[in-house]
């Protein structure tokens, strides 16, 4: 049992009395449940990859959003990972194409623009012609450092704005209401 706890422990969010309970939870259900739930998990491992497109979670090749004929090909909108992506995807507001990064631009934490998918996201507005990329980035340190910096690069190349901020400060994507990340999307800006 300490074994199950330790391991739930090291889920993001996941505490002692938390992962306590999820491993009560778990020797209470019956054993059919419990491995089509290893299961489940074993399969989502060895089969979610990344889009080779954007970036973005995908068991295919290329994703659902990039395959999708109905999306504005003109239009990319870039985030720091996929669950930016899952989550403006719940405003329905925006219809265009995504980029994900994988992470943001951390001198800190030894993370350069070398290890993001950066240089990527530059071909592919090259290459596809695109009208606008809205950086839509966190705002923290490490978020304005990555705008910033993309935005300098595809100036030349293409419109480039960003959401608004509706987002408090240091806030994540992932934990805003539809609401306010519709807003954001809506109030997006010319970067200068």
């Amino acid at each position: 049992m300490s074994r199950l706890i330790e391991q739930f422990q090291r889920l993001p969010g996941v505490g002692p009395k938390t992962a306590q309970r999820l491993a009560l939870h778990i020797l209470k259900r019956p054993e059919a449940e419990v491995q089509a739930l290893a299961q489940a998990l074993l399969d989502a491992k060895q089969q979610v990859g990344v889009c080779s497109r954007c970036f973005h979670l995908s068991a295919e090749p290329v994703c659902e959003i990039c395959r999708n004929p109905g999306r504005d090909r003109s239009t990319i909108c870039v985030v720091a990972d996929s669950r930016d992506v899952i989550a403006l995807e719940k405003t329905r507001e925006y219809k265009g194409l995504y980029h994900v990064l994988g992470g943001l631009v951390s001198p800190m934490d030894g993370i350069g623009p070398e290890q993001l998918n950066i240089s990527p996201l530059v071909r592919r507005v090259n290459q596809e012609k695109t009208e606008e990329v809205i950086l839509a980035i966190s705002p923290s340190v490490e978020g304005e450092t990555t705008t910033l910096y993309i935005g300098q690069l595809l100036k030349p190349f293409t419109r480039v704005t960003r959401i608004a901020f509706g987002l408090p400060m240091g806030g994540d994507l992932e934990y805003a209401d539809e609401v306010t990340l519709a807003r954001a999307m809506e109030g997006r800006q010319e970067l200068d």
